[in-house]
């Protein structure tokens, strides 16, 4: 019985809580994209900004969204959906790492549910590394992270374990 659990995705990478200053200069600038395009989020309803950034395998593009809401709610655009959405329009469908920043004081904000299966879609066999970081506004577009601001360092396998794929 064994065997049935052999297709089902599994975390290739270890979560964890690192220091900005210690990430990788490509992952800072993954996570100040998200940042300043988060600063374009259009949230009258709910006054809660999310802005997301994926890097595309291919030529190490980055793609940006924020959320895009709608007063029927059920319309609007999740951040991450937005980002992979305006890279797949340009003929990308492969990413090497992704990254989202909100704020909510004392926790992290991970992608929703439908955001993760949606990254799970073009993550295909491969365990993508997710970046999660706090936006705090009152900092500017230009250093939006001190070196010992706490990231959270996981993956769409992490996220989003044994998901639902069909190839």
């Amino acid at each position: 019985m064994a065997h049935l659990l052999k297709g089902l995705a599994q975390p290739e990478i270890t979560e964890s809580v690192i220091p900005y200053g210690k990430l990788d200069a490509t992952v800072q600038e993954l996570l100040c994209a998200a940042y300043v395009v988060r600063q374009c989020a259009y949230a009258p309803y709910s006054n809660f900004k999310v802005g997301s950034a994926f890097r595309a395998k291919i030529n190490n593009q980055i793609f940006t969204g924020c959320n895009v809401e709608n007063a029927a709610f059920t319309p609007t655009a999740c951040a991450e959906r937005t980002a992979l959405t305006k890279a797949i329009s340009e003929g990308y469908q492969q990413f090497s790492t992704g990254a989202v920043v909100a704020y909510k004081p004392e926790v992290f904000i991970s992608p929703c549910g439908v955001c993760r299966q949606f990254i799970r879609e073009f993550a295909g066999n491969t365990d993508i590394p997710i970046y999660i970081a706090q936006a705090l506004d009152e900092r500017s577009p230009e250093e939006p992270f001190n070196s010992d601001d706490p990231v959270l360092c996981t993956s769409i396998f992490n996220l989003l374990p044994k998901s639902f794929h069909t190839y």
